[in-house]
């Protein structure tokens, strides 16, 4: 920490035990309790305001905060600069305690930010339910290794993943951050992941990985989510609640260093019907006792102030007081330490349980090597994030993990030739590019290639929580469907849709389509596998049902439950003695036409595809003042646009956004 250190602590000659001891010895209970808590930070200026009701950063570190979520990342640079600028701060105060800086997952390419942040300058690969579909575990140590390699580069040193919920309920809303539904896959996956995220043991080039949600998210009543009253219950009709808690085994056997309980309640198998991390019988019996785990247990955000499942008639205090005896170290999302330290002042908690978790907390900044070197080199920030190796490998991934479930004997019979005419919906024309030509219509096209989202109903309030989050009903709506038979009536159709929940998939299959489905690709992933520069080589990590009925009947406990599927778990066709075709090159870009189609199509357009066209961007900008600074704009990019829009732009009457889209059409 320092050249000459002052205190036994600042010396890294000596063992970590002895260092926390020290430490430990030289806080206040002020500096403690704050220790005690993780909530979200505003990246930029210390002093600007906070996110979703948080304080300044000013105002955290004066409550001795010093774990940060942080959810933006314009640049890597401009990441690895507010990382030292916090770093640099904390040192001001007589202890030095660094900083720890935390994120959600950052590396996949999925349109709903409700259950993870978009990708930004760090490279991209499928989401977590792709990697399920390739089941390799050399492929996720690597893929793991990179999210460390470009965390470290920025001073992220938390990893709040990998989720290892199994995906046995097919509503639920957070599947795709899933490797499926098989405990076996999602243990020797999510093991691979720590490995690569904290190497054989944590230590200074490692990043922590803090795995959920324990003991297991996934069997939730009707499907529903539990950042919602609505969706607290979790179910085990099938009697399954030791196989949801195999993954988490594997992945303590392979050092993880940090877990969360998830929000949700077990009901009706013999523990407390209280939110997890409420439950001592489950954080302290089952995962410290029976299971061994002794590293940090940080809840889910925001159990104190907003997801009290099971304690709503508790007062905060109450609530604090029931998870620290359950055995929770730190508090995720909340940021009111004075509460706990009055709570010791008044007796009601001694502080040396306090101390048990402070031990903890400050042992791992020591063995990251925090209090040695925090810092960044900024330098080297846009260099080794997202480098070109890295976003290739990305883009290799996501191809791979596509899943072909029918594959027509017609002219849509996949790998397709090169150079026919294609009608395409949902995809960039760019990406045709040196492949096929773009046509304006059916009528004109030897096959249509259609890229489609799984369905969702849309709830809550725009910009909320459940606004961004897929849940409710696999259905697609009866006008979609007609639409696309229509097309496929009159020209051999490909269909590739992106499966972040498994969606009912039957309508599609009397189609005259080829089906393909995928886990977070780009265009540029999915033409290489349409024209067969690559090969799907996914299986169904999870079962696709073949209606809602059968949905309805299903156990949520129970993996691949529903009776009659339309696919089976595990299911995925290859192609017929493939051999990768050539890439385009240039003088094959120059061969190939674009024609104008229909200027946006606002039932499939995303928010992106509007915002990035040269002619229809600066028109959203100047019929909606202040756009651009609109809070987790970056987060929406892949969202449909009239979703985006309804938050954007909801105060500007029905009249004036009929005008704005015939303005886009039109530009």
């Amino acid at each position: 920490m320092t050249d000459t250190p002052q205190y036994p602590y600042q010396n890294a000659s000596l063992d970590v035990e002895t260092r926390v001891e020290d430490l430990l010895s030289r806080m206040t209970l002020e500096d403690k309790t704050g220790l005690m808590f993780h909530p979200v930070s505003a990246f930029g200026e210390i002093d600007g305001p906070g996110v979703f009701g948080s304080p300044s950063t000013r105002r955290l570190f004066e409550k001795r905060i010093n774990h940060f979520n942080v959810l933006q990342a314009p640049t890597a640079r401009g990441l690895a600069e507010w990382a030292n600028s916090v770093q640099k701060e904390w040192r001001k105060h007589p202890l030095g305690i660094p900083v720890t800086i935390s994120t959600d997952p950052r590396h996949s390419f999925g349109n709903n930010p409700g259950t993870a942040i978009l990708a930004g300058p760090f490279s991209q690969w499928p989401e977590t339910l792709g990697f399920g579909a390739l089941d390799d575990p050399d492929l996720t140590e690597r893929f793991a290794d990179t999210i460390r390699r470009e965390y470290l580069a920025v001073g992220i040193r938390l990893a709040l993943h990998p989720q290892l919920d199994l995906a046995t309920e097919p509503r639920w809303a957070r599947a795709s951050s899933t490797f499926g539904q098989d405990a076996g896959i999602a243990g020797r996956l999510g093991a691979a992941y720590v490995r690569g995220l904290q190497g054989k043991q944590l230590g200074g080039e490692s990043v922590t990985a803090m795995v959920k949600h324990f003991p297991g998210g996934g069997p939730q009543k009707d499907g529903e989510d539990p950042h919602f009253s609505y969706g607290r219950e979790q179910v085990y009709p099938g009697g399954m609640f030791e196989y949801h808690l195999e993954p988490f085994k594997e992945v303590f056997a392979a050092g993880a260093s940090q877990v969360m309980p998830y929000y949700g309640m077990p009901m009706g198998i013999g523990y407390e019907e209280v939110g997890f991390a409420f439950s001592r019988a489950i954080v302290t019996d089952l995962l410290r006792d029976q299971l061994g785990f002794d590293g940090i247990v940080c809840s889910d955000w925001g159990i104190l102030s907003g997801t009290f499942w099971g304690v709503e008639h508790l007062t905060y205090e109450e609530r604090m007081l029931k998870a620290l005896d359950a055995g929770i170290d730190q508090f995720g999302g909340e940021f009111r330490p004075e509460i706990l330290a009055k709570l010791v002042r008044n007796g009601q908690l001694p502080e040396s349980r306090l101390d048990l978790s402070v031990r903890r907390l400050l042992r791992e900044k020591f063995v990251l090597g925090l209090f040695d070197n925090p810092f960044v080199d900024v330098e080297r920030a846009d260099v080794t994030v997202g480098t070109a190796e890295a976003r290739e490998d990305g883009l290799k991934t996501q191809a791979a993990a596509h899943t072909l479930l029918i594959n027509n004997e017609g002219a849509n019979h996949l790998p397709l030739q090169k150079n026919i005419n294609v009608y395409i919906e949902g995809v960039e024309a760019a990406a045709f590019a040196g492949r096929a030509n773009v046509v304006a219509s059916p009528a004109e096209a030897d096959v249509a290639i259609l890229r489609l989202v799984a369905p969702w109903e849309q709830r809550g309030k725009p910009g909320s929580i459940e606004f961004f989050m897929h849940a409710g009903s696999l259905d697609f709506p009866d006008e979609r469907i007609t639409r696309i038979r229509a097309i496929a009536a009159q020209v051999p159709t490909v269909l590739d849709i992106y499966l972040d929940r498994p969606a009912i998939l039957t309508p599609f299959t009397t189609m005259n389509a080829s089906l393909v489905v995928n886990f977070g690709a780009t265009d540029e992933a999915f033409t290489r596998v349409v024209f067969g520069e690559a090969e799907p080589k996914g299986k169904l990590p999870l079962q696709i049902p073949s209606s809602m009925e059968e949905v309805l009947k299903n156990l949520p406990d129970v993996p691949g439950d529903t009776a009659n599927p339309a696919f089976e778990y595990g299911f995925g066709l290859r192609y017929d003695n493939w051999t990768a075709a050539p890439a385009p090159t240039d003088e094959d870009r120059a061969l190939t036409t674009v024609q104008q189609a229909n200027r946006f199509d606002f039932s499939t357009a995303t928010f992106a595809d509007v915002m990035d066209d040269p002619t229809a961007g600066p028109i959203l900008v100047e019929v909606i003042p202040g756009l651009e600074k609109l809070p987790m704009l970056d987060m929406m990019r892949n969202m449909a646009f009239t979703h985006v829009l309804d938050i954007a732009a909801g105060d500007l009457g029905a009249e004036t956004i009929t005008k704005l889209k015939d303005r886009l059409t039109d530009s």
